[in-house]
C-alpha cells in the first residue's frame, strides 16, 4: 500500500490517540485524524509545532519517516526507527561485511543507473543527451573512471545552461533541487532502515560525521526525478521560483509520482522500498542485482 506523505506548515499540535494521528490547532480545537498505519514520510516546517513523545514513539514502531526543518525552514534532521525487521542483526552482519568488490559493483550499477536516468530527463527536455547513454554503459566497478563527475558537467550545463553549476549555496534553482533532495534522502533513510539496513555504513560514501551514507549512495539514481520536476517549475517561472509552501508540497508529493520498476509502474516510495529489498538480497549473496527506477515511457 502507498503510505500517504504528511506536510505541516502551520503551528499545529499533533498527538495520538487511537492508532490515530490527530492534528488539533494551537487552541487545542481538533482538525483532523489520519490512521497512523497509512502514513510513509511527515515534515515538519513550522518551529512553533508540539509534538508528543507518544505520538514519536507511535510513528517511530509504524517506521514514519519524521523529518524536521531548521529555522530557515529546510530539512535539518531525520527521526527513523531502528529496530524495524526481526533479521535485523544478521541484516547488520551482512552489511558491514561486505567486501569491498561487491560494494564496488554495487557502485557500478548505482552509477549507471543516475547517468541512464540523467540522460533521459535531457530527453524528457527536449535538449541532447550528448555523451551519456555512452558514458552509462561504460562505468566499471567502483566507476573507477569517474564517470558520474564528467556526465555530470555535461548533465548540469545542458539541463539549466553554460552558467549554471551544481552547488549547495549557488544561484538558483539550486535552492529547490537542495530541498528535492533532502526529501529524497529522507524517504530513501526510511526504506533502508525498514529493510534492516544500517544507513551509516555506505557502498561508496564514508564519512564520519554522516550518518546516513548508504542513505546518500542509494538516492543517486533518484535525484534525476527531483531533477526533472525542478526543471518543469523552473522552466515556467525562472528565478522567479521560490522554496515556497507549493514548491515544497510538490517535491514532497514527488513521491507517489510513477516510476517504472522491472517493466512495471510503482509510486517512487514503493520504489525506494524494492531498491532496498534488492541490496538486502546482495548483501546476504542471493542476488547481484540492485533494482533501481526508471522514468516511465512518456
Amino acid at each position: 500500500m502507498l503510505k500517504r506523505s504528511l506536510f505541516f506548515s502551520r503551528p499545529y499540535r499533533l498527538t495520538t490517540k487511537d492508532l490515530q494521528l490527530v492534528i488539533k490547532t494551537e487552541d487545542g480545537e481538533d482538525v483532523k485524524t489520519v490512521p497512523i498505519e497509512d502514513i510513509g514520510f511527515i515534515v515538519l516546517e513550522d518551529p512553533r509545532i508540539s509534538v508528543t513523545q507518544r505520538l514519536l514513539h507511535r510513528l517511530a514502531d509504524n517506521n514514519v519517516a519524521v523529518v524536521i526543518c531548521d529555522e530557515k525552514f529546510m530539512p535539518s534532521s531525520i527521526l527513523l526507527h531502528l529496530d524495524t525487521n526481526y533479521v535485523q542483526a544478521e541484516r547488520y552482519a551482512n552489511q558491514i561485511n561486505a567486501s569491498e568488490p561487491l560494494k564496488k559493483n554495487l557502485w557500478q550499477q548505482t552509477i549507471k543507473a543516475k547517468i541512464s536516468n540523467q540522460a533521459k530527463v535531457l530527453e524528457l527536455a527536449d535538449k541532447d543527451p550528448g555523451a551519456l547513454p555512452s558514458l552509462a554503459k561504460r562505468v566499471q566497478s567502483g566507476d573507477a573512471g569517474n564517470f558520474e563527475a564528467i556526465a555530470a558537467r555535461q548533465y548540469w550545463q545542458e539541463l539549466f545552461g553554460p552558467e549554471f553549476s551544481r552547488e549547495r549555496y549557488g544561484i538558483k534553482p539550486n535552492d529547490a533541487l537542495n530541498y528535492g533532495y533532502a526529501v529524497v534522502r529522507a524517504a530513501v533513510a526510511r526504506a533502508l532502515t525498514g529493510s534492516g539496513l544500517l544507513p551509516a555504513i555506505g557502498i561508496f560514501h564514508r564519512n564520519k560525521y554522516n550518518a546516513f551514507c548508504l542513505a546518500d549512495d542509494i538516492m543517486e539514481p533518484y535525484r534525476p526525478f527531483v531533477d526533472w520536476l525542478i526543471w518543469q517549475m523552473y522552466r515556467d517561472m525562472g528565478d522567479d521560483l521560490e522554496v515556497n509552501t507549493s514548491t515544497k508540497l510538490k517535491l514532497v508529493e514527488l513521491l507517489a509520482s510513477d516510476t517504472l520498476m522491472g517493466g512495471n509502474l510503482s509510486p517512487m516510495m514503493i520504489a525506494k522500498t524494492t531498491t532496498a529489498s534488492s541490496l538486502v538480497k546482495c548483501f546476504e549473496g542471493s542476488s547481484r542485482k540492485l533494482v533501481y527506477p526508471e522514468f516511465p515511457p512518456s
